[in-house]
Order: C-alpha cells, then structure tokens, then sequence
C-alpha cells in the first residue's frame, strides 16, 4: 500500500528532529564536565599558592595530599575528557546515522512522493483527458444543440420575417386604401366646401343684385313719379301755352288735310277718271301719303293731350326711357316731347 506524502513529510521530520536532541544533550553533557574540572582545579591553585608560602625544600602533609589529589583530578579529569570524546564520537555516530537516516528517508520520501506525483499526475492526465472528451462530447453536443437550436430560430425567424413582410403588405394595403379613402373624403369635402362657398357667394351676389335691383327698382320708381319742373310754375305755362298752340296749329292741319284726301276721294269717283293713263296710280300715292299724314297729325294731338295732362300734374318733361328730366330747350324747341336727347338718339 502507497504511503500519502502527508506521513512521510512526518517521518521525515522526526528523523531531522533526533539529531537536534542528540547533539542538545552532548552540548549539555560538556559543558557540565568544563565545570566539574573547574571546580577541582580551583584548590590545587590554592594549594600551590600555599605551597608558594612554605620554605623552599621542605614537604608538608598538606603539600603531599594536595599533590595527591591534584594526580587523581587529573586522571579524573581526564577520564571525563575521554568520556566526553568518547560521548561525542558517539553521538557524532548517532548523529551521522541519524543523517544518514534521514537523508535515506527523504530519498525514500522524495522518491515515494516522485512516484505519488508521477501516478497523480498520470491520474491527473486521465481525468483531463476523460474531462477533455467529455468537455469535447458536451462541446459537440452542445454545438449540435445550438446548430439545432440556430436551424430552428432561423427557421422561426425566416416564418416572423416573412409574416412580417406579409403584414407589412397588407399594413401597407390598408394604409393605401385608408389613404385614398381620405383623399376621396378629403376632396368630396373640398368640393362640398367649395360648392357651399360658391352658393354662399352666388347667394351674396344674387342678395346684392336683388339689393341693388331693388335700389334700382326705387330709385326707378322715384325717377318714373318725379316731377322736374313741378316748382317751376311760370315755365309749365310757358310749356302749356305751347302746346296749346301747337295743338291749334295741328287741328287746323288736320282738317285741312281731311278735304285734300275728300277731294282726291271725289276725284277718283268722277267718269273721267282713267286707270289707264297712270294717273290713278299717282291720286292713290298721294292719297296715301295725305293719310298717313293724317293720321300723324292725329297722333300728335294725342300726344299733345297726353302732355297737357302731365303739365297739369307737374310731371310734363320727364324722360319716359330714363326718367331724368328733359332739357328746357328741347321742350321749347319740340312739341310735345317725351325722350331727352340722349334716349332719342340711341333708339
């Protein structure tokens, strides 16, 4: 069975830790023998500065024990020294072994520990290695997984896109129809707005016209009740002793002109009267032309009453196309007149 390489960093350690007691002990050991052999040596001193005291030559009992004992200190002191060489070859053997020992040990520990490392790292590379398959199956599963799951979202997506695009169209369609709903509604209400603006302003012009008709209409029926020389007394009775003139004057034409058309009558009716010289035909033109004159002259004494009648009212010399007053010249210088110059003139 494999030790762990925590038990041999212990046994490695004790083995190291032996020789530090060892060589603690030898220490103590020496250094007790140095005071032993100090303290012994102390009196043979005394003894010999005694022995400086005593006359030269002569021995004395305390000098012979005193040299007795410092023979048997020294053997003793030297049989302590060989001890101690002695300890110290041995634990310098024992320390040595003991080195030995250890280096043994942490050969064995390191070799132990080359061979824990060595089949960890064997173990080590096989679990990479089975992790690294796996890592690598997981990868490829997980790849094919994406690459599916990609397939499938590209798929949805392509779907999305493309019901999108037909929603887009059919937006688009509706928006395009609404679009041209509103520009249909929009200028149907143009229209209608611009119809009622037009039906409003033709209102407004028709109000003014019928205003201004009405206007016109007033102001006519002012102009057709006006009497412009209604004030001026003196010139109606100017106006109406010419007309009474000219109505005098007319009447007698008038019957003047009766018995030239009699008499061209009688004339026709007598024997004598031949078709076939041609002076029928100039008796009936001149007939004619008699009574056409007649009838003129007859008109304008008409006329004359019709003007008599206005001047008795005060509205004689009133325009019957205008209704503006005529001039005085003109209504001096034409009896009866009903027009001023400028309605004569243009109709």
């Amino acid at each position: 069975m494999t030790a762990s390489p925590v038990s041999s960093k212990k046994a490695v350690s004790k083995a190291a830790k032996k020789p530090t007691v060892a060589k603690k002990t030898a220490a103590a050991s020496s250094a007790a023998t140095a005071k032993k052999t100090t303290l012994k040596a102390a009196p043979a001193k005394t003894s010999t500065g005694a022995k400086k005291s005593v006359a030269p030559g002569k021995k004395t009992p305390a000098a012979a024990k005193a040299t007795t004992t410092g023979s048997a200190a020294a053997k003793a002191k030297a049989a302590a020294a060989a001890k101690a060489q002695h300890e110290r070859e041995a634990k310098a053997a024992a320390a040595k072994k003991a080195a030995a020992a250890k280096a043994k040990a942490a050969a064995a520990a390191k070799a132990q520990r080359e061979r824990e490392a060595k089949v960890a790292a064997k173990e080590r590379e096989a679990k990479a290695k089975a992790a690294a398959k796996e890592r690598e199956a997981k990868a490829k599963a997980a790849a094919k997984e994406r690459e599916a799951k990609a397939k499938a979202a590209a798929k949805e997506h392509e779907l999305q896109r493309k019901a999108r695009e037909r929603a887009a169209v059919e937006a688009k369609k509706l928006r395009e129809i609404e679009a041209k709903k509103k520009a249909v509604e929009a200028e149907r209400q143009r229209k209608q707005r611009e119809i009622e603006r037009r039906n409003q302003e033709e209102q407004k012009r028709q109000e003014r016209r019928e205003l201004e008709e009405r206007k016109r209409q007033e102001a006519l029926e002012r102009k057709m009740h006006s009497k412009p020389y209604a004030n001026d007394v003196a010139f109606l009775a100017e106006l109406r002793e010419l007309l009474l003139e000219t109505q005098s004057v007319t009447a007698e034409q008038i019957t003047v002109l009766e018995s030239a058309v009699n008499d061209l009558l009688e004339g026709r009716e007598r024997p004598e009267y031949d078709e076939e010289d041609g002076s029928s035909a100039g008796s009936d033109y001149d007939r004619d032309q008699l009574k056409m004159q007649l009838d003129n002259e007859r008109l304008k004494i008409e006329l004359i009453d019709v003007a008599l009648a206005r001047v008795d009212d005060g509205s004689y010399g009133r325009c019957d196309s205008c209704y503006e007053p005529i001039a005085k010249d003109r209504l001096r210088a034409q009896v009866p007149v009903f027009t001023c110059v400028t309605c004569r003139a243009n109709g």
